[in-house]
């Protein structure tokens, strides 16, 4: 399990270090961070990109327990091979969980699954005017117990936009998913859509609104999700953004409320 994230890892540094310096015009920069949903844009070929959580926090409440989950290092690494594809490695390095029921606390941490993806753009993989993508995924039981899955999963991710002006793009994701049996063995059929509205308030300042709505049908029991999303990015230079986020549940399937940062940066 360890040879599987260090050769995931591994991957990084060594597309880095293949990624050719040469001056030319580059595609606006386009992170799959912030927000729920997945950009339809590919890497320009040759070129790195890497997408980092540094804090993520998530409470969730029910009667007479509540869960907080902490996450840093949430890490994804974007590497383009085409000018219409591109490959992706992600991982989170460290979850800590802290449960309290009854007045009994416990705690778990530990690393996350290994998640290997390929992203084919269709239509303007600069994700301008109308742009759409196939996602097919695979994760890799690498996580600790209690904190990974527990059992391989795969799924298809279909990205697409409309920008309909300089500032206002209109996002769609739709998703279906082999997901993961919530005992770790096995899997079942799992399905999402995210439909979401990107307001530009300035060249270096954006906002994303965002309705996510998904249906999983795992054997313990069937479950509708329903959230509502809103993040904000800045972009200092053509290469870098930082960006924040929040997500609010708005049924009892979800978490009640997620809070998080991070940063992205291209080589």
């Amino acid at each position: 399990m360890r040879r599987i994230v260090e050769a995931a890892l591994a991957l990084a540094p060594l597309l880095l270090a293949a990624a050719p310096a040469r001056a030319e015009t580059l595609r606006d920069l386009c992170p799959d961070r912030p927000g729920l949903g997945t950009p339809a844009c590919t890497m320009d070929p040759g070129h790195v990109q890497i997408e980092l959580g540094l804090g993520d926090w998530t409470l969730t409440r029910d009667p007479g327990a509540r869960e907080d989950d902490l996450t840093t290092g949430d890490l994804l690494v974007r590497y383009g091979l085409t000018p219409s594809l591109e490959m992706q490695v992600g991982w989170t390095a460290y979850t800590h969980v802290r449960t309290r029921a009854g007045g009994v606390v416990a705690h778990q941490s530990g690393i996350g699954d290994v998640r290997l993806a390929l992203r084919q753009n269709l239509h303007n993989p600069d994700g301008s005017g109308f742009s759409a993508a196939l996602m097919p995924y695979v994760s890799l039981p690498t996580g600790s117990d209690g904190i990974g899955a527990g059992d391989w999963g795969a799924g298809l991710i279909v990205p697409v936009s409309d920008r309909l002006s300089q500032k206002v793009t209109l996002d769609f994701t739709g998703e279906a998913d082999a997901a993961v049996d919530a005992d770790g063995n096995g899997r079942h059929f799992a399905y999402s859509a995210v439909f979401g509205v990107d307001v530009a308030l300035s060249d270096k300042v954006g906002t994303t609104w965002e309705l996510s709505v998904a249906r999983d049908e795992d054997p313990s029991g069937h479950s509708t999700q329903l959230l509502a999303g809103l993040s904000a990015d800045w972009t200092p230079g053509s290469n870098t953004q930082l960006d924040v986020g929040t997500n609010v549940g708005l049924n009892r399937n979800v978490p009640d409320v997620e809070v998080y940062f991070g940063v992205a940066q291209r080589f």
